[in-house]
C-alpha cells in the first residue's frame, strides 16, 4: 500500500506568466505544483505563460514535488497551443479546467497523444461548475488516464449565484459528490481555495474541514497557506500511535483465529485495520518526501 500513495496535501497554484514564481516553487515545501496558464494568467500574456512553463519544467530542479500544468480548455483560443507546448516538457499531469463531460478528456487525451506526449500521462479534471458536479460520477470513471478531481469551488459559487460564507455550506453538497466520485472509482481529491490570505484561523478551519470530509489536500493561491494545508493533511502522532495499537490488536487477533479486535473498549474490524494500514502508509510517503 505504501508505493501507491503519494503526499498531495498542499496544491499551489502558480502562474504561468510569473518567471520569479516558477524559479521560487523549486524551493516551496508544497507536495504538488499547478503551472496555471488558466485563470491566472490574461490573455495577452498566455503565449509568454505557455513557453515559460514548458521551459521551467524542461529545466527542472522541482524535485520530489509533483509538477502538474493547467491548460486553456480545448475550445478556446489557447488550449490546443498549450498541449503543443507542454505534451512533451515534462508534466506529471495535466489539468483541463471545467469539465462538464467524459467527452472532454477522451479529447484531451487524443491531443496530448497526437503531440507527442508519454504514454499514459496523467489527466486531472477540474469540478467547477453546477453541471460539472452533477455528472461527476459519469466523469470520474469516464477515462482510464484520469487520476484526481480537482473542486474549483470559487466559480462554482459564481455560478450557483451564492455567497462564500465561513462554514462553506454553500459548497458542502458539491464537494461531498466530488470525494464520493473519487473514491467510488480511485480517484485523488482535492480541495477548493480559501481566498482570504490575511484570514489564517479560517484557512486553518477550512483545511480541517476538508480533511475531516475526506479529501487527499487543499488546493492554494499562496505559498504562506502551504504550512497549514500540510498540518492539516497529515496524520497527527496521536492518530499514527492509534493506527499501530489497532493494528497490531487486529493481527494479533487474526493469529490466534479471532475475527475481531478490542481496543480501549472500541471493536476492531477488517476495515479498521485497512483504515490504520492508510494512516501509516500515508505518513510513510510524508516521511519520504
Amino acid at each position: 500500500m505504501s508505493s501507491a500513495i503519494r503526499p498531495r496535501r498542499s496544491v499551489l497554484y502558480m502562474p504561468g506568466a510569473n518567471a520569479r514564481a516558477l524559479d521560487k516553487a523549486r524551493s516551496l515545501d508544497a507536495d504538488v505544483l499547478i503551472l496555471d496558464l488558466e485563470d491566472a494568467v490574461a490573455p495577452d500574456a498566455k503565449a509568454q505563460a505557455r513557453s515559460q512553463v514548458a521551459a521551467a519544467l524542461r529545466e527542472g530542479g522541482y524535485g520530489r514535488r509533483e509538477c502538474v500544468v493547467r491548460i486553456n480548455a480545448l475550445d478556446t483560443p489557447w488550449g490546443r497551443d498549450d498541449v503543443q507546448a507542454v505534451a512533451r516538457a515534462g508534466a506529471d499531469a495535466v489539468l483541463l479546467p471545467k469539465v462538464q463531460s467524459a467527452a472532454e478528456l477522451g479529447a484531451l487525451a487524443q491531443a496530448l497523444d497526437a503531440a507527442g506526449a508519454p504514454a499514459g500521462l496523467p489527466l486531472w479534471a477540474m469540478a467547477e461548475t453546477p453541471l460539472g458536479f452533477l455528472r461527476l460520477d459519469a466523469i470520474a470513471c469516464g477515462h482510464p488516464r484520469l487520476a484526481a478531481i480537482v473542486v474549483g469551488t470559487s466559480d462554482l459559487v459564481k455560478d450557483l449565484h451564492a455567497r462564500h460564507t465561513p462554514s462553506r455550506d454553500e459548497t458542502l453538497l458539491a464537494r461531498s459528490l466530488a470525494v464520493m466520485a473519487a473514491r467510488a472509482h480511485g480517484l485523488v481529491v482535492l480541495d477548493g481555495v480559501h481566498l482570504d490570505l490575511h484570514d489564517d484561523a479560517g484557512l486553518a478551519a477550512a483545511c480541517r474541514q476538508g480533511r475531516d470530509q475526506g479529501f487527499d489536500g487543499k488546493t492554494l493561491i499562496h505559498p504562506k497557506q502551504i504550512a497549514a494545508a500540510n498540518a492539516a493533511f497529515a496524520p497527527t502522532e496521536d492518530e499514527l500511535a492509534s493506527a499501530r495499537k489497532r493494528l497490531d490488536a487486529w493481527r494479533a487477533a487474526q493469529a490466534a483465529g479471532q475475527g475481531v479486535a478490542v481496543v480501549d473498549g472500541a471493536l476492531v474490524e477488517n476495515l479498521h485495520a485497512e483504515e490504520a494500514e492508510r494512516v501509516l502508509a500515508l505518513a510513510a510517503a510524508i516521511a519520504r518526501a
